[in-house]
């Protein structure tokens, strides 16, 4: 792994992003993303120097044209940006996966972060050991 997919691994594993589990070098038909969450179907990609050349551009697109055939989403950063502005890629990915449990609200995985909309009950005076 590059650096750059090693500092996003250190807040993708464990289910630390929001209750999801993300595979590294996820193999998916003949190709392997840099991570993927099942439950989100959503792939995330680190372009590094290797990406730059025409003929790596396409391949990508080629490569991701043919995945989001299977219903799989991408989010693609910058290597640069992954190390120079984690907080930034998180709450990039938090924001991807708020909006999605919002288009999906009938869902339910395990660990899944569910917002809720309603407001607790106020506490009553007994119950705070007054």
């Amino acid at each position: 792994m590059t650096f750059a997919e090693v500092l996003l691994w250190n807040e993708l594993k464990q289910k630390k992003m929001r209750g999801y589990d993300f595979d590294r070098q996820r193999p998916i038909k003949n190709y392997i993303v840099d991570f993927y969450c099942k439950d989100l179907m959503l792939a995330i990609e680190i372009d590094g120097i290797s990406h730059i050349s025409q003929e790596a551009i396409e391949d990508d697109e080629l490569r991701q044209n043919e995945l989001e055939e299977l219903d799989i989403s991408f989010l693609r950063f910058d290597d640069e940006e992954v190390r120079n502005n984690i907080d930034n890629v998180i709450r990039v990915i938090e924001g991807w996966i708020e909006d999605w449990e919002e288009k999906h609200p009938e869902l339910d995985y395990p660990g899944r972060v569910k917002s809720s909309k309603t407001h607790p009950r106020p506490l009553r005076g007994g119950e705070l050991g007054l």
